[in-house]
């Protein structure tokens, strides 16, 4: 089998730790959370990480841009249920990459893996078009954080 070489690393120094509670609604009959939820779930470990960190989907916006997602993948390992309360562990994946990368590891209350994912977002300015590089407010950031110097 051939393995993927590890392109990027995480930068575990920005990483956010969110808890996240089941709700009824976001369960099958059998009160097992339906798969397509645990990318809502990243989402909300993308929105903690952004507030934490000074790079909300607000901050983006504000300087011009959005950041869609153009790739997730998720990979189920235990089920969480009605009532679970969880929690979401997001850290950013250091790139030099015109994108962001964030990877996801969420653990059920016994602190078991249920599930791990990763997202990739690129950048558009105002007008939709491709960001080739990295927008100077995000060189900025990752100045800021201590990604690049």
């Amino acid at each position: 089998m051939i393995r993927r070489k590890e392109q990027f690393n995480e930068a575990k120094e920005l990483s956010i730790s969110h808890e996240i509670r089941v709700r009824f609604n976001e369960t099958d009959p059998l009160g097992i959370v339906w798969h397509g939820y645990y990318i809502t779930y990243f989402e909300d470990g993308r929105e903690a990480f952004g507030r934490h960190h000074g790079l909300s989907y607000l901050d983006i916006f504000d300087s011009g841009f959005t950041t869609p997602i153009v790739k997730s993948t998720c990979e189920h390992k235990l089920s969480l249920r009605y009532g679970d309360v969880g929690r979401i562990e997001t850290t950013i994946v250091d790139t030099p990459a015109a994108k962001m990368i964030y990877r996801y590891v969420i653990y059920d209350a016994n602190n078991e893996i249920a599930c791990t994912g990763e997202t990739v977002q690129v950048f558009l300015d105002k007008n939709g078009d491709l960001m080739l590089t990295n927008p100077p407010f995000y060189e900025e950031w990752k100045r800021k954080v201590g990604l690049t110097k």
